[in-house]
């Protein structure tokens, strides 16, 4: 079993935002691969949220239009995914609007997650990708993590090693992203044995990033008798 994985958004800034985590991989070269918002949850001011994670892959796939920054997908199945045993799965339509996953079977290279489209598939019509679950997940969270527009005849081929961003403002989960063109970002950087890491956004709207561990202990350098609380104000500075 995979280790679980935790951000913890606190809002320090003196706004109202919506925090969003999404996934980068610069592996993923495929023509029209777009992330989504992969988290993306409101967050007043001076207070903060947790969410968790496995990497644990799942096939996705979304009866939509063109896959274009802004819409959102919506994950019309689901199927669990193994990089070793289980990593190959085909899309096909069934009727005219009846799309469904079928054979989930052991691809051709381990650690390499294959969707292989069939000529019953149009275009314009679908999206299909991969997700990594969120436990315990608000409705639309968790949808997928990187998707790309269905095509007949093709084999949509991921092999994820990702990245982790954070950002804030007018976003929901399941949106598609245009990650060039957002500012204000953060990565995200898990340590060796580190699996609980705090996103700070300051009220210099600026980033800082910290181990769960170093942000208790700075509370604590600043006074504080409890760990860390649901909402905390703390300087930037004793974190480094």
């Amino acid at each position: 079993m995979s280790n679980t994985y935790s951000l913890t958004f606190i809002n320090d800034s003196e706004n109202d935002w919506s925090f969003c985590c999404y996934q980068e991989d610069p592996n993923i070269t495929m023509q029209g691969v777009m992330s989504l918002a992969w988290f993306a949850f409101p967050v007043a001011s001076t207070t903060s949220v947790t969410f968790q994670w496995n990497i644990n892959y799942q096939f996705v796939w979304s009866q939509m239009g063109k896959l274009s920054p802004g819409v959102l997908f919506k994950a019309g199945q689901k199927w669990d995914a193994d990089l070793q045993t289980a990593n190959s799965v085909d899309f096909t339509r069934k009727s005219n609007t009846a799309f469904s996953f079928e054979n989930l079977t052991t691809g051709s290279a381990p650690g390499t997650l294959y969707i292989n489209q069939d000529g019953t598939i149009p275009l314009h019509t679908a999206a299909i990708g991969i997700n990594m679950g969120i436990q315990g997940a608000p409705a639309g969270a968790g949808s997928g993590t990187f998707v790309v527009p269905a095509q007949p005849n093709i084999i949509a081929s991921f092999t994820p090693h990702p990245t982790y961003w954070v950002t804030f403002g007018d976003y929901v989960a399941g949106q598609v992203l245009d990650t060039q063109q957002i500012g204000q970002k953060e990565e995200i950087k898990f340590p060796v044995n580190v699996y609980d890491m705090c996103a700070i956004l300051g009220p210099d709207n600026k980033w800082t990033t910290a181990s769960l561990q170093e942000v208790n202990t700075a509370y604590l350098k600043a006074g504080g008798s409890e760990k860390l609380p649901h909402a905390l104000r703390i300087n930037p500075k004793l974190l480094r």
